[in-house]
């Protein structure tokens, strides 16, 4: 190992047995070579086989591995900042004692570093085990991502390349006190001084495991530790940051992640004391930091959620959760060109919050318009010599119906009905369809608005499947529809003088999907008897 390796990586281990053992052969086999690489590894205290394992490595590497001990911490900032300071590369680079790297990662991140004088590398990150990992940032390579207007504020680990003189010039190190997300306020304020950050994106530099035990710290810390160190981070940001659009940038993510898991399914589960406390310390961060555009910005359930928990409203917020839980989105409440979720609370004086928080705001939401919306039949219908397809649907709108239309769609799930793409049923190219071809009925009947349409599905599109979707109040909406009980006819289609038998079912996602098949592929296959019986007979020739 030469005086000044490249790269120094950073090894916080406890515990972490036998996943440590590839950590180490995926870093003493990196081909940046070991005479470029240094390796510092801090056992925080391991109890099990870990502490036998480093030694091991450290006698069979000794040029490239250091080990150093200290009694446990609590969390890797320790240990962390320890090797941080024994640290001798040009980069530093830091890697969780359960995961492992690419083989050549060190090497090309290195590379970008040098070829981009950039002060922070992101190197392609992927999940093992149903590890999660956002993969926006990695869409493509990027010498120069802004940390303000990329997806790079939800890539917040530490598992990085860092150029050292940054580190040392502003003295980064791990808050040692904070369990959980300790390297973030390290890694957004690396990002936030840097003079160019690139995005590697072209090699999975990086293998993030979620171990078989789901030990991993941030996976066992409960709802308070969270949003103790999700406020600590948070005013780290405001501190270096001025309030305004690049501080909402970093902080939507907060808003978006850390803070709406306090408020999933496992919330009302929680001891009365515990859901009260959650509630005051979101109070105080929504106060302080979710300004008027991150709210507007924020989808209409987690919307709802933080105004309930920030006006204390335990238990229509407990509601909220464990209804949608139980049976999905609420209905929507249609008011002219508005549209309302009737989440708990809604324009209940006991609550007071504003009917802005349940308002849809042009966004695409899986949402219920309508209860109890069910395919009422699919049938082949003759016009002509044409045979076609005709799906009839039954839905019930909570509202009026003024600006109501049903769409049917083909192909991949579009952000709107009028994407690029999708196809609208009827009036795609801006005209109404023609008389007899689409109608739809609505009547009021006290409990809202009751739908029934009628909509003929070309062929072209009934091979392809079809999708339901409703646009109203200037924002598109799918409608699951159910097909339980609606078997789907025999059709055949004499033009190609091939039957065709056609089904309808809902997918894994609630869709409605029609498709249709030959019943024969050949006429010497398993079904030339029944095409025999089928096919139209012809007139013997005299």
């Amino acid at each position: 190992m030469t005086a000044c390796p490249d790269v120094t990586v950073i090894v916080a281990v406890y515990n972490t047995m036998p996943y440590l053992t590839e950590c180490l052969n995926s870093l003493v086999k990196q081909s940046i070579g070991p005479e470029r690489l240094e390796v510092i590894a801090v056992d925080d205290g391991s109890t099990d086989d870990s502490a036998r394992e480093l030694d091991r490595f450290a006698e069979r590497y000794p040029a490239v591995v250091t080990v150093l001990r200290q009694p446990n911490s609590g969390g890797p900032a320790a240990p962390s900042n320890r090797a941080l300071d024994k640290a001798t590369g040009r980069y530093v680079f830091f890697v969780g004692s359960d995961d492992h790297l690419g083989e050549e990662a060190l090497e090309r991140l290195v590379a970008c570093a040098d070829t981009y004088e950039s002060d922070v590398v992101a190197g392609r990150m992927v999940g093992v085990g149903g590890r999660y990992v956002h993969q926006k940032l990695y869409a493509r390579n990027d010498p120069d991502v802004s940390l303000y207007d990329s997806p790079l504020p939800f890539t917040l680990a530490n598992t990085k390349l860092f150029r050292r003189d940054l580190v040392e010039k502003h003295h980064l190190r791990f808050p040692e006190d904070l369990p959980v997300g300790s390297d973030q306020p390290f890694t957004i304020e690396a990002c936030v001084r840097a003079r160019r950050i690139s995005v590697l994106a072209d090699y999975i530099c990086y293998y993030a495991v979620k171990r078989g035990d789901a030990s991993n710290i941030t996976y066992r810390a409960d709802h308070l530790a969270r949003l103790r160190c999700t406020a600590r981070i948070m005013d780290h940001v405001a501190g270096l940051v001025p309030a305004g659009p690049r501080r909402d940038a970093l902080l939507a993510r907060h808003f978006a992640w850390e803070l709406s898991k306090l408020l999933l399914t496992d919330f009302p589960a929680l001891d009365t004391d515990t859901r009260r406390r959650v509630c005051e310390g979101l109070s105080v961060l929504l106060d302080a930091y979710w300004t008027d555009a991150l709210r507007d910005g924020t989808g209409v359930k987690r919307r709802v959620r933080f105004g309930l928990a920030g006006s204390g409203a335990l238990e229509a917020l407990s509601r909220a959760v464990t209804d949608e839980a139980a049976s999905g989105a609420p209905p929507f409440r249609l008011e002219g060109d508005r549209a309302f979720a009737v989440h708990p609370g809604f324009r209940d004086p006991g609550v007071g919050l504003d009917d802005r928080y349940y308002e849809v705001l042009g966004e695409t939401v899986a949402g219920r318009l309508a209860a109890g919306t069910e395919l009422e039949s699919a049938d082949w219908e003759q016009s002509g010599e044409e045979l076609r397809l005709v799906v009839r649907l039954r839905l019930r709108v909570v509202g009026d119906v003024d600006s109501l239309v049903v769409a049917l769609v083909q192909g991949a799930m579009p952000q709107s009905a009028d994407r690029a793409g999708a196809r609208r049923l009827p009036g795609g190219d801006g005209r109404p369809p023609a008389p007899g071809d689409f109608t739809f009925v609505a009547t009021a009947d006290g409990l809202g608005t009751q739908v029934h349409a009628r909509v003929p599905v070309p062929a072209v599109l009934a091979t392809k499947g079809v999708r339901v979707y409703v646009d109203v109040a200037g924002s598109t909406y799918e409608i699951p529809v159910r097909t339980e009980g609606r078997p789907m006819p025999l059709a055949r289609r004499w033009g190609e003088a091939v039957p065709h038998r056609v089904a309808a079912r809902p997918n894994t996602k609630g869709r409605l999907v029609i498709t249709t098949a030959p019943l024969v592929e050949s006429r010497n296959g398993p079904g030339t008897r029944l095409w025999r019986l089928l096919r139209p007979k012809r007139k013997r020739s005299r």
